[in-house]
């Protein structure tokens, strides 16, 4: 297993949302559902002293270890606070991430912990992402980053940041993803109710308004989509099958999903591709048949694109 200790930063005061999921994901004990438990500590500048938390009604949050209990970690997660300057930020702390970042770790913000990843200098002359209610702030606190302004997350190198609280589960779900492989991602996720993968790149807010009705959701169509990938799909057969004009399903399918029909499709069949490589014997020629692609040669091509790797070195990594 790549990932095996994961250690989560807090600073006051905490962001409670971001801290909850960082914990769900990767703190909560899932050996009934076959995944292996990661050592996971919860780590700050002062243990055992209660954090102020960021919500109306006040309580505490007592971290149980001190920065020192970082070192060694394969996952480094700065969660969410009030974002501050450079210098608003202790020395140790900022010192912790780069230590962290030298040894070899990956390091996750959530949402205004691209902050600190930013006074720690770990953001000059990446690409990254926060809140968009921070982009300017961002910008001018940190004028050697290349801020993302639309995307979810943004990976870079071994640095990834996330937009605000939800887009830091769909960050950290492409961390497990990557590290523990689609299988583990996808159970995870399911435990969760949340989707098993939306793109990184996919906009951080959608223009066009959200349906007030559930009665017409889309979900039906791509549950059964999803079910049925090695068929051919157009925009026109799918807004067929949905009952509405195809003017009608783009609009809807922009404002439920957040991306095109087209993208949805190709990340869905990726997804599936990505599962059968884990978990069958199938070649790729068969897999690519399966999951609706025309040829072994677009399969490699969508998957590199999307996964980063060749689906033959894909497998090589995810399957022991």
């Amino acid at each position: 297993m790549a990932l095996r200790t994961v250690s989560v930063l807090l600073v006051e005061p905490v962001s409670v949302f971001e801290f909850a999921l960082a914990t769900e994901v990767f703190g909560l004990d899932r050996r009934d559902n076959g995944i292996e438990p990661l050592d996971f500590r919860v780590c700050t500048e002062r243990p055992g002293v209660p954090l102020r938390t960021k919500t109306l009604s006040p309580f505490t949050i007592t971290a149980a270890d001190g920065l020192d209990a970082v070192a060694g970690s394969d996952l480094v997660i700065m969660s969410a606070t009030l974002p501050r300057t450079p210098t608003g930020y202790s020395p140790a702390l900022l010192q912790t991430l780069r230590d962290a970042h030298d040894e070899g770790a990956t390091i996750l913000s959530l949402c205004s912990g691209s902050f600190a990843l930013g006074a720690a200098g770990l953001l000059d002359d990446r690409a990254c992402t926060t809140h968009w209610m921070y982009f300017d702030a961002m910008e001018r606190a940190f004028p050697k980053i290349k801020l993302d302004r639309t995307s979810l997350y943004v990976q870079d190198g071994r640095v990834i940041t996330s937009a605000g609280t939800a887009a830091g589960i769909d960050a950290s779900l492409h961390l497990v993803r990557a590290e523990l492989g689609t299988k583990v991602a996808n159970k995870i996720a399911r435990r969760m109710v949340v989707p098993p993968i939306r793109d990184g790149g996919q906009q951080q807010f959608i223009d066009l308004p959200i349906p007030e009705s559930s009665a017409d959701s889309l979900a039906p169509t791509l549950s059964w989509v999803a079910a049925h990938l090695d068929q051919n799909h157009t925009a026109a057969t799918l807004a067929q099958r949905a009952m509405m004009s195809e003017r009608t399903f783009a609009r809807r399918f922009a404002a439920e999903v957040g991306t095109t029909p087209h993208k949805w499709l190709i990340q869905q069949r990726v997804l599936a591709a990505r599962s059968l490589l884990e978990e069958s014997d199938l070649g790729i020629e068969q897999i690519a048949e399966r999951v609706g692609f025309n040829s072994a040669v677009v399969l490699r091509d969508h998957f590199r694109r999307q996964v980063g790797l060749a689906p033959a070195d894909y497998r090589r990594r995810f399957v022991a």
